[in-house]
């Protein structure tokens, strides 16, 4: 973090611009050219920005973080399952920031949090080790493929539109529902919306069944990541 904002003047406000961007542009399109009629817009899109940011941003580091780390893959004894859990803690910090302001504004706007929030931490807790999961495969298919940043790039710009943000999820039509229900991001998306903006407990169903995934991904991308680790060295 001190790295990244070294000599900045904005210093961390600037993990807020890019969320706050889409904000913007997207609550201009979807409120005046194209209204949605969707109660309190611009907190229900900035909800999602946000979830999403944090995971596509974490991804992307995660992704490279073992090719850009050659001093830590040639130090012996160096623990190189942490490399991708870095990305996705340092863009903890920045999505805890928003999140905490996101918080203050509801209540400035008169809304009450409710006790549902205190749902919050394991949404999230859920959300970080699904990505250390996804990190854990891509960083290692990165070493051998180094295209991989760069598709991942793109299955994230298409995977935003593919996740209820800027719009609800209701809104899919009833035939593309069971497959449209099959995004991790959704759910999470929903269950933050849920617990924040509507005052109500998160649908328990499908995060159950996410974190059964999620235990899964991770052990299976942790496995795969360390028997792959070894040849990290000649490989970079």
């Amino acid at each position: 973090m001190k790295l990244r904002y070294k000599r900045s003047v904005l210093g961390v406000l600037w993990s807020l611009l890019n969320p706050l961007a889409y904000l913007f542009v997207f609550t201009f399109l979807f409120r005046r050219v194209i209204p949605l009629d969707i109660p309190n817009y611009p907190l229900f899109a900035f909800t999602g920005v946000l979830a999403w940011s944090w995971f596509s941003s974490s991804l992307s580091g995660a992704t490279i973080s073992v090719t850009t780390s050659r001093e830590f893959i040639h130090r012996p004894g160096f623990p190189l399952a942490i490399l991708p859990s870095v990305s996705i803690l340092s863009n903890l910090v920045h999505y805890l920031i928003a999140l905490t302001l996101l918080l203050i504004v509801l209540v400035f706007n008169g809304q009450r949090l409710s006790e549902t929030v205190l749902s919050l931490p394991l949404i999230i807790v859920l959300q970080f080790f699904w990505t250390l999961g996804l990190a854990y495969f891509l960083s290692t298919l990165n070493v051998w493929f180094r295209d991989t940043a760069q598709l991942l790039s793109l299955a994230l710009t298409l995977g935003m539109f593919l996740t209820p943000i800027y719009y609800r999820a209701q809104s899919v039509p009833e035939a593309f529902q069971p497959l449209y229900r099959t995004n991790p991001m959704l759910h999470l998306v929903e269950a933050y919306r849920a617990a924040i903006i509507h005052g109500q407990w998160p649908d328990f169903g499908p995060l159950i069944v996410l974190a059964g995934a999620t235990l899964f991904l991770l052990w299976l991308g942790h496995r795969v990541f360390a028997h792959a680790s070894d040849r990290f060295p000649e490989e970079l």
